[in-house]
């Protein structure tokens, strides 16, 4: 292995307890007790979720897509669920932001079996079309991504924002107003559509919650040094594009997102 395009080698953890097997064994049985809790719980959350009511989707959202003009109701491709990744990516960027590139990592791999479970997921961003592939082209990634360029579909769902309201030095982000550094955040949302043709809108979320879509955070939350993140704002500093990784003095992209400031 290369070391030299590796970020974050660093000395592994020192002077943590070390036990018997059976103290070990002991422990981690009263640990898996707690473990379970919290899947109960998230499986209880998920219910609750569903059961929360949806609003009807009314405006004729129209997308920019390697396609041609689609509406929101075409991004479903014939199924009756739609994931939406606002991917920060605004007008004029050179690159994504890295932590929504982070996530989008994941969604090839995961799209096979979203499609298999009548979903569809779909990236938006308010980037021209041409902006959006000549990012993804780089990036070498495979899944849909529009451009709402022409719509208020990104103003609507409070995930890009004004001149106006960035000098107001609030903006209504994450279901509450808040000072926020750029004009494109992060967030996923949810939709269905109905044998009619109706779309509804089913549920959003923003800040942390976008991280169900960072599934290594999940895999590095088990590990002795956990995400061994430093205690800066942001803490995603170490997340780089992933084809940039061996350049370790990058600044972070001008699209960096906020969400570890959001509860």
């Amino acid at each position: 292995m290369n070391t030299d395009t590796i970020t974050n080698q660093t000395s592994g953890p020192t002077n943590h307890r070390v036990v018997s097997s059976e103290q070990w064994l002991a422990e981690r049985k009263a640990f898996l007790a707690r473990e379970k809790e919290l899947t109960h719980l998230r499986d209880q959350i998920a219910r609750e979720r569903r059961a929360l009511p949806w609003e009807r989707v009314r405006k004729n959202y129209v997308f920019d897509t390697p396609d041609g003009k689609r509406t929101l109701a075409d991004l479903f491709e014939g199924r009756s669920q739609l994931l939406v990744q606002h991917f920060m990516l605004g007008p004029g960027w050179e690159q994504g932001c890295q932590s929504c590139s982070f996530m989008a990592d994941h969604t090839d791999g995961m799209n096979v079996h979203l499609a298999h479970r009548d979903i569809t997921l779909v990236a938006v961003s308010r980037a021209p079309l041409a902006e959006i592939e000549r990012f993804r082209e780089r990036m070498g990634w495979k899944f849909r991504w529009v451009s709402s360029n022409e719509s208020d579909f990104n103003g609507d769902f409070h995930v890009s924002f004004g001149p106006g309201e960035l000098a107001a030095g609030e903006v209504y982000y994450n279901y509450g107003l808040q000072p926020f550094p750029h004009g494109e955040a992060p967030g996923l949302s949810a939709f269905c559509r109905n044998d009619a043709g109706e779309v509804f809108h089913t549920y959003s979320t923003f800040g942390r919650g976008v991280e169900v879509m960072m599934g290594a955070y999940n895999l590095m939350d088990l590990m002795p040094k956990g995400r061994d993140e430093r205690e800066v704002p942001y803490k995603m500093e170490w997340v780089r594009h992933h084809d940039r990784y061996e350049s370790q003095a990058q600044a972070p992209a001008i699209g960096a997102c906020c969400c570890e400031k959001q509860a």
